[in-house]
């Protein structure tokens, strides 16, 4: 949680930046060419602006939401965010391993799924030995859940 905190606020800052200080000079620069209408650089840093103030909304409202979130109320027997997961394709017997994040803090590479992606909310809710089939690009699969570390067991 505190990386997907730490994530959002480097990006609220840059952004921040960018609104203050890069958007108006290049308002400004862009005006010193005259007619707005037909001015392109203006338009685009126009665009920009309204895109940068959108995002900065949606970044500081997903912080808010992650600043309320009690760990002390995530499970401490289920699947849950912070949780680690290995299950095995019932028909592979192949086994993959999983860390169910935010979606901040993702990374497919690392196994890091969101608890929002399908694969993430397939699995929230369950316990090791459960069940479950999970809809991929390649079809449904049917995994059983073999191991489960919850946040509170660390990591």
């Amino acid at each position: 949680m505190k990386e997907a905190k730490q994530k959002l606020e480097a990006e609220i800052k840059q952004l921040d930046r960018e609104l203050k200080d890069e958007l108006p000079k290049a308002l400004t620069k862009a005006m010193e060419w005259g007619d707005l209408r037909e001015n392109a650089e203006y338009q685009t840093a126009k665009e920009r602006q309204s895109f940068v103030q959108a995002r900065l909304g949606r970044l500081r409202e997903r912080l808010a939401k992650l600043s309320l979130v009690d760990l002390s109320k995530i499970p401490t027997d289920r699947i849950s965010y912070g949780s680690t997961v290995v299950v095995v394709d019932l028909d592979s017997d192949k086994k993959l391993t999983y860390r169910l994040v935010s979606s901040e803090e993702s990374d497919v590479g690392k196994g890091w799924i969101s608890t929002v992606s399908p694969i993430g909310k397939s699995l929230l809710g369950h316990e090791e030995g459960d069940e479950v089939q999970i809809r991929t690009p390649g079809g449904e699969k049917n995994y059983e859940i073999v191991s489960l570390k919850t946040l509170h067991d660390g990591k």
